[in-house]
């Protein structure tokens, strides 16, 4: 019988940490995207206040 391969399993519950930690840390900065997605290049960029004039 094969012995477990514990650096195999401690490796993997790292990287699900990490992975865990940086979609909470894109949650708090009110990002939705996913890491290692790329965001479409031909999307048009999305206008900012400053852009608006001011209405009184």
């Amino acid at each position: 019988m094969a012995k477990p391969n514990y650096d195999f399993a401690k490796r993997q519950r790292e990287l699900h940490k990490a992975q865990k930690k940086e979609a909470k840390r894109l949650k708090k900065l009110g990002t939705t995207e996913e890491p290692g997605k790329d965001a479409d290049p031909n999307a048009a960029p999305a206008p900012d206040a400053a852009d608006k004039p001011a209405v009184e």
